[in-house]
């Protein structure tokens, strides 16, 4: 579903609603937490492999490395979750339009985000065996078996619209004459209002597609892997896909 027509309050507001539903859920049962973590864990590490050559390149080192710390991690992001939810309803009188959508992205990516990951981590629960470090081909195939268990191409492939939505407002936030300036200057209020996290993401997001002088060649690149990605982990052979997975993985090293 299409919310952009929405205000970013609302947008926001819906989006964590969604997610604080999942995290109630998860936080009484230790099993679902634990199949989350590794759920989350194997995705960072996948994105991580995907992207070796762009994490080596000067150009886009920052940029990927802000979409892995912000987008793909394992990390607890319950601290940006509170901050985003208690600035929602001023955002709009706070930020800048072209902000407050960055802001409204980035709640929808984790909404489908955190929704994709829970039904992963509930079919995870039902695979047997511990998830071995490093990561290997057990859990390689395991990991297949869920996400076609799970299901849901659509969804999915909204997701990454949305992840590539995020990074176009980003980009379009460089091109915003004086806004880094602006941002610098929000970091005393931002603190002292308990919205450190929200400021770190912002500004860290400025700096790393400022530093890419464009992002028109890293949003095509991550596109086009994700698809390919999201096309062979739905239809291609079983042992093809686990291998191609497994070999990613032990391409790009210590875990």
């Amino acid at each position: 579903m299409d919310d952009s027509s929405k205000p970013a309050a609302l947008q926001i507001h819906e989006a964590l609603e969604r997610v604080f539903e999942l995290q109630q859920l998860r936080a009484h049962d230790p099993a679902l937490v634990q199949a989350s973590v590794a759920v989350k864990r194997f995705q960072a590490l996948r994105f991580k492999a995907t992207y070796a050559d762009l994490l080596s390149h000067t150009r886009y080192l920052q940029a990927t490395q802000f979409f892995l710390e912000e987008l793909y991690s394992e990390r607890d992001y319950a601290e940006r979750d509170q901050q985003f939810a208690r600035i929602a309803n001023a955002i709009a009188r706070i930020f800048p339009k072209a902000v407050a959508q960055t802001a409204a992205a980035l709640a929808q990516v984790h909404a489908l985000t955190e929704a994709l990951d829970d039904h992963m981590a509930r079919a995870w629960i039902l695979q047997v065996g511990p998830v071995t470090h490093p990561v290997n081909h057990i859990d390689c195939a395991r990991y297949l078996r869920c996400w076609r268990e799970v299901g849901d191409e659509r969804s999915r492939l909204q997701q990454l619209e949305v992840v590539l939505q995020l990074g176009r407002e980003l980009d379009r936030l460089t091109r915003k004459p004086g806004l880094r300036t602006l941002l610098r200057m929000m970091r005393r209020p931002a603190d002292a209002a308990g919205l450190s996290s929200l400021q770190h993401f912002l500004e860290s997001g400025f700096d790393a597609f400022v530093a890419m002088r464009g992002a028109g060649e890293f949003l095509k690149t991550i596109d086009e892997r994700e698809r390919a990605w999201i096309r062979a982990l739905f239809t291609e052979d079983t042992v093809a896909c686990e291998t191609r997975l497994a070999h990613l993985l032990a391409a790009a090293g210590p875990h």
